[in-house]
């Protein structure tokens, strides 16, 4: 009998993931990556100077180092990637499935990005993400920025210990999690209703906030899926906020400030 596609899909993804491995760089990038030991270590170079200022990482992680003299230094990476004299190869992590990162707090918030594919949005979102305490950032297999270098250099750590997670297709991860009691916002600057107004009464509940690429925003499929489209309150005409800002104010509006 032949498999249905989608299953086929699936194995091909679960493949490639597991041949598929990426560039960290830069001294911050690197260590915290050093020094987490769920993360997947294959190859680290180093400039004699980024060494001795990552030797206590260097020694924690277990890694022999290339050592390799600046002038030589040359990592693959794209030009222009300041690198500080420090690269290491990893593998994605696997923070597991949806129900893993999405149940457990008292009251989680999360953030799905819909189709956000800027790796220094992404970053800038982790980073809030992890200040600001939600559980998950969730973006999709395709048309979501994955994990590389420039991400986890914006993200400047939050990488290593946020978990993000990219699922297969929005709508069903939206619908998983109103199956888990979640309340599912999308973000609309066009919305009658204000986040802080779609959460009163309920800020005991788990709330995920959808955004999506500045420009285009929600997708259709997006828009009629979630329970509700609330927007940011803003004050005057300002115009539209960078997607990275706009998930830390919705973060902060949907919190219960008792």
């Amino acid at each position: 009998m032949k498999k249905p596609k989608w299953v086929v899909e699936k194995e091909q993804d679960k493949k490639r993931e597991a041949r598929e491995t990426f560039w960290l760089f830069g001294l911050h990038a690197v260590r915290d990556a050093l020094m987490n030991p769920a993360r997947v270590k294959q190859t680290l170079m180093v400039t004699p100077n980024a060494a001795a200022k990552l030797e206590a990482a260097i020694a924690a992680s277990g890694m022999t180092p290339e050592v390799i003299d600046p002038r030589k230094f040359r990592p693959p990476l794209d030009p222009g990637s300041v690198h500080q004299g420090a690269v290491l190869e990893v593998k994605p992590l696997d923070w597991g499935s949806l129900e893993d990162v999405c149940i457990g707090d008292a009251a989680p918030r999360v953030i799905l990005l819909d189709r956000v594919t800027d790796p220094h949005n992404v970053g800038a979102i982790l980073r809030s993400a992890e200040v600001l305490g939600a559980s998950a950032v969730i973006g999709t297999r395709h048309h979501s920025a994955p994990e590389t270098g420039a991400l986890a250099k914006t993200a400047s750590g939050a990488l290593e210990r946020q978990p993000y997670l990219r699922i297969r297709n929005l709508s069903d991860g939206i619908r998983a999690l109103q199956d888990m009691g979640y309340l599912v916002l999308g973000l609309d600057g066009e919305a009658e209703a204000t986040i802080e107004a779609a959460v009163e009464g309920k800020r005991d509940r788990p709330v995920a906030l959808v955004l999506g690429a500045e420009g285009p925003g929600l997708r259709e499929k997006t828009r009629e899926t979630v329970d509700q489209l609330v927007k940011i309150d803003a004050s005057g005409a300002f115009g539209s906020l960078n997607v990275s800002n706009a998930a830390a104010i919705a973060l902060y509006a949907s919190q219960s400030h008792s």
